[in-house]
């Protein structure tokens, strides 16, 4: 494929900034996060400083935004991340980027199914005394979410607004009665202080809290289908750090302050996701929190079909470009959606899920968690390169941007979110919990994530020794034909 061969593209440009929160925050699933992965912070971590985490994340977060929205402004492509920094740093390490994204962004969406085929069959046990496995729960979700995958994306985005709606809603209710019944008596925030979070393992609750917010980045993967994406990448990029920043600061916070903060460690590790509905029971009620609990596993519906939409859309650019088998970059011609990439997706899942399930590993502490935390530390990855590439971009573009938005911010989101990766890779070992100890695991997953890495860039320089036409086209046009020379 040459840099003159038409382009193949998505749908129709149907979506706006609204609906794009919608796929964003959704994938981030706001309920099953809190009840899932805040719970799991607290237990898996033993710090109480959650809620801090989240306090120091999302102005980190924001100033990525900054840069990255500044440049969705020039360069519009489903693969988001790597086309940026194919422009930005060059092209071999845009490769090297494309492939550290599907890895990490297929990992978290397998590890959802485990989470959910367990919150379903538990429910099941509990509510009729159904003794079904979580694995053909899961199996059957795959399926579902992958025919979801292959419709007009904007009937996606109307079902993922309907959710979102009925989850902020929720945690809005719980969050009032956590608040209105603190334990003591009063109100404490020992959780917002620093001594609270800065002990050892620290590293350990920003990877949990990142992997929580995962999702906001990826309003630039529908740039080719949305109405104005000079302007819509970054309005809903914002609003999803914002919106999930808060309902993430407050929930986790409200946990801490209903059960007491010297006893949300113990409790999150006794009762698990169950923590957020037993307290809301106790205060608001149990037909509330039965109610909570069936949105509970609705949010983790929504967060899968946001998820597999963002995931084959990064098929979708790669296979266009040729960095992967053309098929994968296949559209429906009804839908426009990318259904190579989709039924890639699908076919990822049921792998991986049958593979846990014949090994009779955990779909919770097992598949859930170690996807996660390959998810989080890959993203982070991904987010310092993007930073670096706004850096690079701009630099042959001056004038055209804020030294802000082009140099100041892209700058101090790189420095701190190496930080926050430094941290991340020292205490890895406290993210695997009791498998922390399996060297295997304890290196060979962030080992993974630098295999991808390896082969993208082997891949990009042997199209650039063979096929120099293919290799010229990686990360696509500029808008408005202002490409510039990248290496």
């Amino acid at each position: 494929m040459g840099t003159q061969s038409p382009r193949r593209g998505l749908g129709k440009r149907r979506l706006g900034a609204v609906q794009i929160v919608f796929f964003v925050v959704a994938a981030a699933g706001p309920l099953y996060a809190i009840a899932g992965g805040v719970s799991a912070t607290y237990s898996v971590t033993g710090s109480i400083g959650v809620p801090l985490s989240f306090v120091l994340l999302a102005p980190v977060l924001a100033l990525f935004a900054v840069g990255y929205a500044a440049m969705s402004r020039y360069v519009t492509n489903a693969g988001a991340f790597y086309p940026y920094v194919a422009h930005g740093i060059g092209r071999s390490a845009g490769t090297a980027v494309a492939y550290v994204t599907v890895l990490a962004y297929s990992s978290i969406q397998t590890g959802v199914f485990g989470l959910f085929g367990l919150s379903v069959s538990t429910w099941l046990n509990t509510k009729f005394g159904w003794d079904l496995p979580w694995w053909p729960v899961a199996l059957l979700m795959v399926l579902v979410v992958g025919v979801g995958g292959v419709l007009r994306i904007d009937l996606d985005a109307k079902v993922l607004g309907v959710a979102l709606g009925l989850e902020v809603a929720v945690l809005a209710v719980l969050d009032f009665a956590l608040f209105s019944h603190p334990a003591g008596g009063s109100v404490s925030f020992t959780p917002l202080t620093p001594s609270s979070l800065f002990t050892a393992g620290a590293g350990a609750v920003f990877a949990f809290s990142i992997a929580v917010f995962l999702g906001f980045e990826g309003a630039a993967t529908y740039g080719e289908e949305c109405r104005d994406p000079r302007r819509t990448v970054g309005r809903a990029t914002y609003i999803a750090i914002g919106l999930t920043a808060v309902l993430y600061i407050v929930s986790s916070l409200g946990m801490a302050v209903a059960t007491g903060p010297d006893h949300i460690v113990e409790r999150a590790v006794a009762e698990g996701p169950g923590l957020l509905f037993g307290l809301g029971g106790r205060y608001v009620g149990t037909a509330f929190a039965d109610t909570a609990y069936v949105l509970f596993l609705t949010s983790q519906c929504a967060a899968l079909l946001s998820l597999h939409n963002a995931v084959a859309r990064y098929f979708f650019a790669v296979g266009r470009e040729g960095l992967l088998p053309e098929g994968f970059s296949r559209t429906s011609k009804r839908t426009g959606a990318p259904i190579g990439g989709s039924l890639a997706q699908t076919a990822i899942g049921i792998v991986v899920v049958a593979i846990f399930a014949l090994a009779g590993r955990d779909p919770f502490t097992d598949l859930f968690t170690w996807t996660g935390v390959t998810a989080s530390t890959g993203v982070t990855i991904i987010m310092i390169a993007v930073s670096l590439s706004v850096i690079g971009f701009f630099r042959r573009r001056p004038g055209q941007e804020t030294w802000w938005r082009r140099a100041g911010a892209p700058a101090l989101a790189a420095v701190t979110l190496t930080a926050v990766l430094v941290l991340i890779i020292v205490d890895f070992d406290v993210l695997l919990g009791s498998a922390g100890s399996n060297p295997l695991l304890r290196w060979g997953l962030p080992g993974l994530l630098m295999l991808a890495g390896l082969a993208g860039f082997l891949r990009a320089e042997a199209l650039r020794t063979r096929r120099p036409d293919v290799y010229a086209g990686i990360g696509g046009p500029l808008r408005e034909g202002e490409l510039v020379e990248t290496r």
